[in-house]
């Protein structure tokens, strides 16, 4: 389906009044907007809905019905606006390396880079927890950051890597050698993502949302609540508890929530 991306309607929903002009400036804001306004979630999978990658689903899901999803929605709508204002995205795979050795983990993360006067940066929404708020410079060791976090590109071999730091500690985030990669590509990572019986999205809760002041983030019953640099942590009492989350911090209310089975979580009621 080749449908086009209906910018006017993707600029409000991230709440952009700023330029569109293919700038560093453009470039970041919007990042920031985006990821403030389009939270990271795996709920679909859970609920056994499947995950569909044509723009048009894309918009629906994430624009007109103000959910969010993880990378490859993310950015595979982000890619589309960068493409409608003048940027000319390069998409990517990567292995993701938090959970498992890179020579275990498969090419399963979309994310993309862009060249502007100021030089080549990466851009990843859909990272989740770990996601970095601002184009990373596509250059060893240089770091950017917002509040506590940093995040920075390093080599080893052939591959780059993101790295961040967050409270004082140091984590490898994904891996790839940045070729350029095709739609079918995340069509196959997405597949994998959304159905392999071990992948961690089929087997866990994971949400994210950046607030006024912090962040929050939940794993399976685990909320986070970041406040400035102030951590408080709650367990969900339950798949209620969950729903008022989403309504609270997500911006959307799904009912289906309270039916969700999670493998890792079988005795939640």
């Amino acid at each position: 389906m080749n449908t086009a991306i209906d910018l006017d309607a993707y600029l409000e929903r991230i709440h952009w009044g700023g330029g569109t002009s293919p700038t560093f400036e453009t470039l970041a804001g919007l990042l920031r907007a985006h990821m403030t306004h389009i939270p990271f979630e795996n709920l679909d999978v859970l609920l056994g809905r499947g995950v569909r990658l044509d723009l048009g689903s894309v918009q629906d899901k994430l624009v007109r019905a103000r959910r969010g999803g993880y990378c490859f929605e993310h950015g595979t709508l982000f890619a589309a606006v960068m493409d409608q204002l003048g940027f000319e995205p390069v998409r990517h795979t990567a292995r993701v390396t938090v959970i498992a050795p890179r020579s275990e983990s498969p090419r399963a993360h979309m994310i993309l880079t862009v060249t502007v006067v100021e030089g080549r940066f990466v851009l990843d929404p859909g990272f989740g927890a770990l996601a970095p708020c601002v184009p990373v410079p596509l250059e060893e060791g240089v770091q950017v950051g917002v509040d506590n976090e940093k995040h920075w590109m390093a080599r080893d071999g052939n591959y780059w890597l993101l790295r961040t730091q967050a409270n004082d500690k140091v984590v490898d985030c994904w891996a790839s050698p940045l070729d350029r990669d095709n739609l079918i590509d995340f069509e196959l990572g997405n597949h994998y993502t959304s159905t392999h019986p071990a992948s961690p999205f089929v087997n866990r809760i994971m949400l994210r949302a950046l607030t006024n002041d912090g962040r929050v983030g939940l794993m399976n019953r685990d909320l986070t609540i970041w406040r400035k640099n102030e951590r408080e942590s709650i367990q969900l009492a339950d798949r209620k508890a969950l729903r008022a989350l989403l309504v609270l911090y997500f911006g959307f209310d799904l009912p289906e929530v309270e039916q969700l089975h999670v493998p890792s979580i079988p005795d939640w009621t």
